[in-house]
């Protein structure tokens, strides 16, 4: 999938495809494999060179179907990321991706790993039949298996940015006393987040309270309702939420965790449309975190302590449209959803979003209009409705974004 910048003498395994580091040396420079330099240099080629192979192996297992194709360069767990984001992709409407452009950054190899940044151009292709192309950074981490290099990770953090927008903080309007989804006056934008963020000091905790939203089954795609730690400034996030995916006239809900950069994980906590659901996620010490679900419907709970390196530098309250590798899936119709009982614990207070001075943040389309819609906060400082609008759901795609991946 990755266009080939530079021409390698790098030679492959017959039967895995691997790249042979030594081989490649003695190939690139013959005269010199034995000093620094020529094996560096050699060893920053391989790392391209398996790098845009991945992607080549990626694109074709989704036109196949034939995932294996993505193994030969890819750890175990990554290998079974690379899988779900196919799937995913074929889940939420998209019906091919082709990589336009690469542009190499800084590459670097420290013993057994490797770190290599890159700069994606991709094109994806919906059902619908439109098409969008977005270039996006992607941050790599390799390890050697044997003498070849493998794909451990891959981090997109360009397209986690919230773009700030101009005027009057959304904190500062005038409040919502009629408990109608009345929409911010200026609100930041994101191309697939809706809601509000709170940033400025440390985090240690974040909760929040939602009725899951009734999901159209009628066309494809999927919503994500959750809280989280971190992501507005930084690449870690950790949250915790519920999510909805449309396809082929079903519709299924799912509770789910995440800490960046890895995948996103299904929980054993049953949601349906229509329950109400408490997440919270709480520093219980350094780097150890609990998330509580509760589905205060059916009186279930779910909790689990993890160990994670979080820079507390945010808190959000999200309706989201789902990511999954290449592009962000159309968001669903999911009509409305309601948030409660928001609050977060910042420099040692618990603060709701209006103490927080929390903004709010309007998913927008690709032609800049606004799909999901948040509203001004109650009068208790802690509730807020975002709302689907009417505007076309296929999002500024391409790229890695918070969650799905």
């Amino acid at each position: 999938m990755r266009r080939l910048l530079i021409a390698l003498a790098i030679v492959l395994t017959s039967c895995s495809g691997q790249v042979d580091l030594g081989r490649a040396v003695q190939q690139l420079h013959p005269a010199a494999t034995s000093t620094p330099a020529a094996t560096s240099d050699a060893t920053t080629a391989a790392v391209k060179q398996v790098i845009e192979r991945a992607n080549q192996a990626q694109q074709k297992a989704f036109a196949t179907g034939d995932v294996s194709l993505m193994r030969a360069t890819a750890t175990a767990t990554y290998y079974d990321e690379l899988a779900r984001i196919n799937t995913g992709l074929a889940q939420g409407g998209v019906t091919g991706f082709t990589l336009v452009r690469i542009d190499w950054g800084d590459v670097s190899i420290s013993g057994s790993t490797a770190s290599a940044t890159a700069y994606e151009t991709w094109r994806t292709t919906y059902s619908d039949g439109s098409q969008d192309q977005r270039t996006d950074r992607n941050d790599y981490t390799l390890v050697l298996d044997g003498s070849a290099w493998k794909i451990q990770s891959d981090v997109q953090p360009s397209a986690q940015s919230v773009t700030p927008g101009s005027g009057t903080a959304p904190a500062q309007t005038q409040p919502d006393t009629t408990g109608t989804t009345t929409p911010a006056r200026t609100s930041d934008t994101s191309s697939n987040w809706s809601g509000y963020v709170a940033s400025g000091g440390t985090y240690t905790s974040v909760t929040g309270t939602w009725t899951v939203p009734q999901v159209a089954s009628t066309t494809s795609g999927a919503d994500a309702t959750w809280v989280g730690i971190g992501g507005v400034t930084g690449t870690d996030l950790i949250q915790a939420g519920t999510q909805a995916t449309s396809a082929g006239g079903t519709v299924a809900y799912e509770a789910w965790t995440e800490t960046l950069p890895d995948s996103s994980h299904t929980v054993s906590l049953a949601v349906a449309a229509g329950d109400s659901v408490t997440v919270t996620i709480t520093e219980q010490s350094s780097g150890q975190w609990l998330i509580s679900m509760v589905n205060n419907t059916t009186k279930a709970t779910y909790q689990r302590t993890i160990a994670y390196g979080s820079s507390r530098s945010s808190a959000e309250w999200i309706q989201e449209a789902p990511s999954s590798g290449r592009s962000i899936i159309p968001l669903d119709d999911f009509g409305s959803v309601r948030f409660g009982a928001a609050s977060a614990v910042r420099d040692g207070k618990t603060l709701n979003l209006s103490a927080l001075g929390a903004t709010a943040v309007a998913m927008t389309n690709r032609s800049g209009q606004a799909i999901a819609q948040p509203s001004t906060l109650g009068t208790d400082g802690g509730s807020f409705t975002v709302t689907r609008t009417s505007a076309p759901g296929t999002v500024q795609g391409g790229g890695r974004t918070f969650r799905r991946r």
